[in-house]
This record gives structure tokens, sequence and C-alpha cells, in this order.
């Protein structure tokens, strides 16, 4: 995303310096190179909220620009199965939403018809989103990075801002190379957003709570079991959208992922451990409240973070023939999920505006479809 924004400011404000810091040696390394690699069409979110709008346009921006990069992606489509009567009713809802939203060619797909698309899925009928693909985010980053360099940008690696002081109507910049000034921040640090945007002098109305998915992926010789994307009907009583199966666009399927509390926000396994983030967490009184309103689904997901036998059943809901031998360990990622104090997830992406920055609060998924049409709505707020 904040490739995405320096790029399109570039061609906005002709003239203007623009400069990426990234605090690690390379780009992507943390949400946009250890997501999914799935394009969000926009299916799931509130009609009219920036989650919905900006995934419909994000994704049909997102394939233009991979388009014209020559980068792998593939609209292959999703499942979105119903396992039980109770799901089977809440199609109708998630099609009306997903028609909303701007989506084309969804359809109800009976278990027979639903069993011609993915002969060996479970369930008794499902939507089809013929417009949900998959991507090589890697490359996009990639592509992002020359074409903010061959525009006169500049991306600097290595360099985490450590401070922002504001005086005279502008900003200095402490990084681990130098300092700079700057007449305008924008904040997509991701993991780090609320961090940052207290840095700038605005308190963040919630924080940053690490959420590390784990994934599984199906070995290779079981990888026909799984033909394009087969997600679960959302549960309205939870907040997270639980297991599913992703194909990935250099080949194999993912399994998952789950959600469990990391132990530091770059906590990619369980043996990572930062005091001071798992401190700031545990004492932050809306984690509790999170933990009180959803003990089931809190043990649950912890449960099958510690037993592949558990975490093989949440899949077979979807696909019965995996069985945990199908299994082998894949990657992990952690999700950036901004939580108010009150024990609720910030749903939509949110901003923090004041003179001289734009802090993006909360970006979790889909803000990797959607970063060129968030770097459009951050373009049109500082230029307004």
């Amino acid at each position: 995303m904040g490739l995405a924004t320096a790029w399109k400011l570039l061609g906005k404000f002709l003239g203007a310096r623009i400069v990426l810091f990234e605090k690690e040696e390379s780009i992507g390394q943390h949400q946009t190179g250890n997501n999914s690699g799935v394009l969000h069409c926009g299916l799931y979110y509130r009609p009219g909220s920036f989650k919905a709008r900006l995934a419909v346009s994000g994704i049909r921006q997102m394939i233009g620009f991979c388009e014209e990069e020559e980068i792998p992606f593939e609209v292959c489509g999703k499942l979105v199965v119903a396992t039980n009567d109770i799901e089977e009713a809440r199609l109708e809802t998630l099609r009306q939403r997903g028609e909303a939203n701007g989506l084309q060619g969804i359809r109800y797909l009976d278990g027979d018809e639903m069993r011609e698309r993915e002969p060996h899925v479970g369930g008794v009928a499902s939507l089809e989103v013929p417009e949900e693909g998959i991507v090589d985010y890697a490359a996009v980053c990639r592509a992002l990075e020359k074409r903010i360099s061959s525009a006169g940008g500049e991306v600097l690696v290595g360099a985490e801002v450590k401070g922002l002081h504001r005086f005279g109507g502008q900003w200095r910049l402490h990084t681990d190379k130098k300092e700079f000034l700057a007449d305008y921040l924008v904040n997509c640090a991701g993991l780090h957003s609320d961090r940052v945007c207290e840095l700038s002098g605005l308190k963040p109305q919630a924080k940053i709570i690490p959420f590390r998915g784990e994934y599984y992926k199906l070995k290779a010789d079981r990888a026909s079991l799984v033909k394009h994307l087969i997600y679960p009907v959302p549960d309205p009583a939870f907040p997270f959208l639980g297991v599913h199966f992703s194909r990935l666009i250099h080949g194999g399927v993912e399994a998952g992922p789950n959600a469990v509390l990391a132990f530091a926000r770059e906590g990619y396994s369980k043996s990572i451990v930062n005091p001071g983030d798992l401190a700031e967490s545990v004492l932050y009184p809306g984690l509790w409240k999170f933990a009180l309103n959803y003990p089931e689904m809190c043990g649950q997901e912890l449960r099958q973070s510690f037993s592949k036998t558990l975490f093989c059943k949440s899949l077979q809901k979807l696909v019965p023939e995996v069985t945990p031998d199908d299994l082998e360990p894949g990657g992990a990622g952690v999700r950036a999920q901004a939580m108010s104090p009150d024990g609720k997830l910030v749903e939509d992406f949110s901003f923090a505006q004041a003179e001289g920055v734009l802090n993006v609060i909360n970006a979790p998924s889909p803000a990797a479809t959607a970063s060129l049409a968030i770097a459009d709505e951050i373009v049109s707020r500082i230029k307004n």
C-alpha cells in the first residue's frame, strides 16, 4: 500500500520529491509478502464501506496493472460453500451484498452443480464468485518499486522512522540512515501504524493487535483435491472468516489460516516473542474484552494451532477427503488488526488526518488487492 501510494503521488504531484521509508532491507517483508496471494473482489464487505468500494475498484486496477507489467495472476473464481441449511440461508444475503457492491456473475449452485466445479467439495450448496483470483504480490511490489524509481521517486530500505517532530510547517524525520525534512507525511506502516501515528502527535482510537495466521499446504499428490478457491460462509457471530483453501499462483494449494494472538508484532512462529509487544497487547483492555466476547472461538483457534488433527477437522467441513497426512507445514502471516478499547475489531479501513499528515490506521485484508484504489483515496484526501 505504501508503494502504491508513493507511485500515485508521483503521478498527481508532478515535480514533488517523494521518498518511501522502509525499515527492512527489502520491500514486502511483512503483511504483503506473507499473505495468501488472493485477489479479493469485495463479496463480504458492507455496501458503502471503504472495503467494499475500494476492493471492487482495486481488483480491477490490480488486474490491469498485472497485465501491463506481465505479472502472473489468474481470475480462477471462488466457491463459498454452505455446509448446512443455516449457512445455505446466508448465501442469499451474501449474493445480495456482492451485487450491491458491483460484483458480476455471482450465482447460486446446488450440491450437484457445485461438485461439477469442485468434485471433492463437501456441503450442500455454494455461491460461485467468478471475479475472485490469485496473484504474485511480491512481483507487484517489485514492479511498483521500479515504477517509483522510474518516475523520480526514491525507496530507501533499512530506513526505520524512529522519530517525528513538527516545526515551522515541516516535519523532521529521524531515521536509521539520517534526518530528513518533509512537508507532508503518509503513514502506511502496517503492523506499526498505530505507533507511527503516535509519533506524528495523534492518538489513534484503536490499537494494532497482531493475530498470526498459520497455514498448511496440501502435499503435491493431493493438490488435485482443490481446483479453485474454496471458502466458508462467514458466521456473523464471529469476527474471523475461518480456514479455507487457496490455490497459489506458482502452484500448490494453501489451507488456512487460523487466527491466534502473536507474541510479537512480527511473530511469524510460536517461538518468536517480543516482551514489549506482548506486554502492550495483554495490558490492552480491548484484548481482554475481545477474549470474553469470543471465548469459544479463541479456544478453538488456539487448540487448532497446536493440533494438526483439529486444524484438519475444520478443513474437512469444506473438503471431507482431506486427512492430516495430506497436510504439510506452510507459512504464516501476521494480520495488523486494529482493535478498539471495547474489544471490537475495527471492521473498515481507517484513516487519521491532521495538518501535514495522513495515517492509515487499519488496513488488513483486502488491502493488498485494494492497494491501488486505497492510494487513490489517500491522494484525493491530500489534494483536498
